[in-house]
């Protein structure tokens, strides 16, 4: 990872905004107080690379805060976004040596992180942090399998609410999910979001007003977006059932 390390930043795991969703959601007070001894801390800024495909990895880490993107180039050039990181999703795969893929921040992103070998180390000792990852892959092979849905047989109606619907239940907001009037910021670009639904950037600004337009969002300024009725935008996403995070 190319950041610089901020050794000088501190947050107590115990108030940390993602402790019951990272991977060390499963930790008693004995294992957080082992998993300080090898974290650190990152602070990236919006546009700054985070990781390079192919570069060695000699960290893994949750996201704390921000957004960052997943991407792939191909040898022509053209880029591909295929995937986005929200706050206590995990970068690095344990056994792991090299990345898979470009990892870059969308916006300023604090980065939880740990030794490689000492993660390792401590997942043979401690299970259930081995188990909470699996966890979180498996959820990450059940969104992946869901985005093959939606970019091979969605509207783009559909794909805009969906984004909308998986942004917002990522948001750390439980309390708003099923409400009224929940607001969200769009972590990326309109060009980014079109990008990443395999639509056009006036397909995307059409789909957002015509939502609008129909009472189900409002907007407000360049990324906030008022969800007037989660329930209503859920049941435009086509799924059959809500979207888990």
């Amino acid at each position: 990872m190319t950041a610089d390390i901020i050794r000088s930043l501190k947050i107590d795991c115990s108030c940390c905004p993602i402790r019951h969703r990272a991977v060390c959601a499963k930790c008693d007070t004995d294992e957080l107080d082992r998993l300080r001894e090898i974290k650190s801390y990152r602070s990236c800024q919006a546009g700054q690379v985070i990781t390079l495909r192919g570069e060695r990895l000699d960290m893994v880490a949750s996201i704390v805060s921000g957004t960052a993107m997943l991407s792939r180039s191909i040898s022509d050039g053209r880029t591909q976004m295929i995937g986005l990181l929200l706050p206590s999703d995990f970068i690095g795969r344990p056994g792991r040596a090299e990345a898979p893929y470009d990892v870059t921040a969308v916006t300023d992103v604090t980065l939880c992180c740990f030794r490689r070998g000492a993660f390792e180390q401590l997942m043979q000792d401690m299970p259930h942090v081995q188990e909470r990852l699996l966890e979180m892959s498996l959820d990450e092979l059940d969104a992946a399998r869901d985005w093959m849905l939606l970019l091979g047989r969605k509207t783009a109606r559909e794909r805009i609410a969906s984004l909308l619907s998986l942004i917002l239940q990522r948001a750390n907001l439980p309390e708003d999910l099923g409400g009224k009037n929940a607001r969200i910021e769009l972590p990326i670009t309109r060009e980014a979001i079109a990008n990443y639904l395999g639509l056009t950037i006036e397909t995307v600004s059409r789909q957002l007003t015509a939502l609008r337009r129909d009472g189900l969002i409002s907007i407000e300024g360049a990324r906030g977006v008022v969800i007037s009725d989660m329930d209503a935008l859920i049941a435009e996403t086509g799924d059959d059932d809500t979207l888990t995070a």
